[in-house]
């Protein structure tokens, strides 16, 4: 943060000068001259300092210790176990969801419906779960009138959406354009320096009382690129609401704007941004979209049906976003233009079941993710409720981006698509973390909730320092302190009562309240002991790897559901998991009387780097660079020749050390075309990558 980078040199310097603070939220020739007219003193933002330096200094302690200590713990060779107090609930947030899709079993279910004049009604009641209990409700209204009685309408507003803080930016760029979130931030910072947008790392959505009299301004500049939706708008008399004003809700920088500024020709990734930021401005002083709803209650048989319709009378403001409307009109199942019901008509209707299957929560995207963040993992929909959750996301709107980059670089996570998923490095990280505390989105949110009241003078920054400290040293205590105790089995995990042996297995002892929690002695082809049932059903996990055949050595995890997911064990070193990745190594020490290493094929080898599947040193031999750990390697090898292409040393130093090439010409098809391709490490083998991926 710009306040904590000064401080620093400001520190290390021992200046003394007097020092004036310039604020900028837009790079413009007016707002600079304004905020030079506006210098404040430095102590007015002595609280905004010892919050970023707290922020920096509890990131340091808890990421700094919590690595060493389980890289030490768990750690071999050349594998770094990379944690923090951001980093790893929100690696948590992802592997949760993964496991919840991976553990998901679709239940059937059949839906009671019936078609009067066209129109699709629902049964009132639950779905059913049973098709012969649907069946005895079907045939309750087959040959039965259908009968009307009731008809109720109301006005629908839906207000124009908020104006964007970073996060909702990023989020938007992610669901309309597939943007990543630091492509979206890379590229709103490029139009910030071309003053074209105002200051983009913000995390408020509304604009101070001051800039009411800069929008028409901005809006009038802007109009020769947006005649037809700004040539709308009274821009003498534009109506500011608190959807838009809100002094109280702006904090260090006002929501993400224009500045009024044309720019000229914009890399893709800039004119998506600015578009998005442009059409917002606008929206925001558009009319609500108003749409007449209709209610239709009916009933065949006293068994009661629902139909509901919507028509739109005045779009409003999603006239600037067709495909937004076009999107929610596909989605909005029981949104049906309805035909003119009266109460007490009745007639012929088709009744019928529709059988549908329960489907697993979907991948987290980028976008999804963010807002995950921004709630510390609370799935929250309502606007109006996300804000007043801010204060206990996770991370800032200026370090979200950064935060997801880091744990893909890393190898934590990996993007699939749209869709951001946990590595089995992921996985395996989580689970070896013990301290749920340091897994935990509420507890971070918690510390950021904390951070912004010290921003605010609400809380001395010792006080905060010293829970940081006090944490740290338990997190390191309660680890070394981990116990099973022998004396139980354990808690349920679905409803936290304890559990109990049967005959083959251990089961919930609330199964007579209806508790399905089961968890079988025998699991595929190893059985588990009582050793290894406590440790799961108390620790949730089972370190000890467990052979699994067909899939090897892996660790057993126990979800929240109660369901085993398996976790392989990593192998020696695995590309993007430590920072170190590339470095050269300090050689280890000999030990007295050892063996010499086993040098492949002569002294004159030459080494690559380490294997990324047992770490040892890759070398160069006749006809492939090859592992030389172990009596025979591990059987990693790159070969020389690849489709008719010869492959040299720096290739093969690029895919030993960063998993891939650069775009190689010259491969032969077998059927003698030739092509072009990336090579890439994956799952231990050379494969060839298409694309610009």
């Amino acid at each position: 943060e710009g306040e904590l980078i000064f401080r620093y040199i400001l520190e290390m310097t021992g200046a003394r000068a007097p020092v004036r603070r310039l604020w900028l939220s837009s790079l413009t020739e007016g707002a600079i001259r304004d905020a030079f007219r506006q210098l404040r003193p430095a102590s007015d933002y002595d609280a905004l300092y010892a919050a970023a330096r707290c922020r920096s200094e509890a990131d340091w302690i808890v990421g700094l210790n919590a690595t060493r200590y389980y890289t030490v713990r768990y750690g071999t060779r050349g594998l770094l176990w990379s944690a923090g107090r951001v980093q790893t609930p929100v690696l948590a947030l992802i592997a949760r969801r993964d496991d919840e899709i991976r553990t998901f079993k679709p239940e059937p279910f059949w839906e009671l419906m019936t078609r009067y004049r066209g129109v699709l009604f629902t049964f009132t009641g639950d779905r059913f779960w049973k098709e012969a209990e649907g069946q005895e409700w079907l045939g309750r209204v087959q040959g039965h009138p259908f009968v009307i009685r009731d008809v109720a309408r109301k006005q629908e507003r839906v207000q124009p959406p908020l104006l964007y803080d970073l996060t909702e930016l990023q989020r938007d760029m992610n669901r309309r354009h597939a943007m990543s979130a630091d492509a979206t931030l890379k590229a709103a910072q490029a139009l910030y320096e071309g003053k074209a947008i105002s200051y983009p790392r913000t995390d408020s959505r509304h604009l101070g009382s001051d800039m009411k009299k800069e929008i028409p301004g901005i809006l009038r500049d802007l109009r020769p690129i947006r005649p037809d939706e700004i040539g709308r708008l009274d821009l003498e008399a534009l109506a500011f609401s608190g959807q838009i004003i809100n002094d109280k809700k702006v904090s260090d920088h006002h929501a993400i704007i224009p500045t009024g500024k044309r720019p000229g020709a914009l890399a893709p990734a800039m004119r998506k941004v600015f578009d998005a930021v442009v059409t917002r401005l606008i929206a925001v002083f558009y009319p609500a979209c108003i749409k007449d709803v209709t209610i239709v209650a009916g009933e065949s048989n006293e068994v009661p049906f629902r139909a509901r319709g919507v028509r739109v009378v005045d779009p409003g403001w999603t006239v600037l976003y067709p495909r937004r409307a076009e999107n929610d009109k596909e989605n909005g199942e029981d949104e049906q233009e309805l035909p003119e019901f009266r109460p007490g008509e009745s007639g012929p209707h088709e009744p019928f079941l529709r059988a549908g299957e329960t489907t697993p929560p979907k991948h987290f995207t980028e976008g999804a993710l963010l807002g995950a963040m921004e709630t510390a993992g609370k799935l929250v929909t309502d606007e109006q409720l996300k804000e007043a959750l801010k204060e206990r996301g996770l991370g800032t709107p200026a370090t979200r981006a950064a935060i997801i980059e880091t744990l893909l670089q890393r190898g934590y996570i990996a993007r699939t698509q749209k869709s951001l998923t946990a590595t089995d490095l992921g996985r395996y990280l989580v689970a070896l973390i013990q301290d749920r505390a340091l897994k935990s989105a509420e507890l971070t949110g918690e510390w950021e909730a904390k951070l912004r009241a010290i921003e605010s003078g609400r809380l001395d920054p010792r006080q905060f320092m010293d829970e940081i400290a006090r944490y740290t040293a338990d997190l390191i205590r309660s680890g070394d302190a981990v116990t099973v105790d022998a004396g139980r089995l354990g808690e349920c995990p679905r409803c936290g009562r304890p559990v109990i042996e049967g005959r083959r297995g251990f089961g919930c002892s609330g199964w007579r309240e209806g508790c399905p929690f089961v968890l079988w002695r025998q699991y595929k082809d190893s059985e588990l002991s009582l050793e290894q049932v406590r440790e799961l059903l108390q620790l949730r996990v089972l370190l000890q790897p467990v052979s699994i055949e067909g899939s090897g050595p892996s660790v057993l995890q126990l979800t929240d559901s109660g369901a085993i997911v398996e976790i392989p064990v990593p192998v020696g070193r695995e590309r993007g998991q430590t920072v170190a990745a590339g470095r050269r190594r300090t050689p280890s020490r000999q030990r007295a009387g050892a063996r010499p290493r086993r040098q492949v094929e002569g002294e004159g080898s030459r080494g690559l780097g380490p294997c990324p599947l047992c770490g040892s040193e890759v070398v160069e031999q006749e006809r492939s660079f090859r592992c030389s750990g172990g009596e025979r390697g591990c059987g990693f090898a790159i070969w020389k020749m690849i489709a008719g292409k010869r492959i040299g040393v720096r290739t093969a130093q690029a895919l030993v050390r960063e998993g891939k090439s650069a775009v190689l010409k010259g491969f032969k098809s077998k059927s003698g075309k030739s092509f072009d391709a990336r090579l890439r490490v994956q799952d231990g083998a050379v494969r060839f990558e298409f694309g610009s991926r």
